[in-house]
């Protein structure tokens, strides 16, 4: 089975929700069910059941970081010598060919992925299209919503 990749950079961002999982958010959640059980019957007590819950969602998010952290293959983007190639890693500087908007995104590890951030998973369709291309090529993906092409502005690694 293939390790899956991380970005040195969203090692360091998992690495801190983690330490923040559990140093505060499961202490927290554990103070939470204690003035619950406080309250008495707990058959009828929806803030217990609520705090119970959250809880398993933290250890679950818990136990979901620290084996991709133990198990991940990291990979120092700023060493990568790519040039102009888009690879895992890569910060890709596109142009939509339709309405001529700029977006940037950086290829990661499916775990690091926030679309929010410009952070995008080598295994999602954007990617999959980017990845062995270099600046000046056109890309054309196709999605829901439609064909859209993009031409290569930029490729780099930082």
């Amino acid at each position: 089975m293939r390790r899956p990749p991380l970005t040195k950079r969203g090692v360091e961002r998992l690495r801190e929700e983690l330490d923040r999982l559990k140093s505060v958010e499961r202490p927290r959640i554990v103070q939470a069910i204690a003035e619950a059980r406080a309250h008495g019957d707990l058959k009828e007590n929806a803030e217990y059941h609520a705090a119970r819950e959250q809880q398993g969602f933290i250890e679950g998010r818990i136990n979901e970081l620290e084996a991709a952290l133990s198990f991940a293959e990291v990979i120092d983007v700023s060493q990568l010598n790519a040039g102009t190639r888009i690879v895992f890693g890569a910060t890709v500087e596109l142009l939509e060919l339709h309405n001529n908007n700029e977006v940037t995104y950086q290829i990661v590890g499916e775990l690091e992925a926030d679309i929010k951030q410009g952070l995008i998973s080598v295994t999602s369709p954007m990617a999959r299209v980017l990845v062995g291309k270099s600046e000046g090529d056109v890309v054309e993906l196709v999605a829901a919503s439609g064909r859209r092409e993009y031409e290569v502005v930029a490729v780099r690694y930082e």
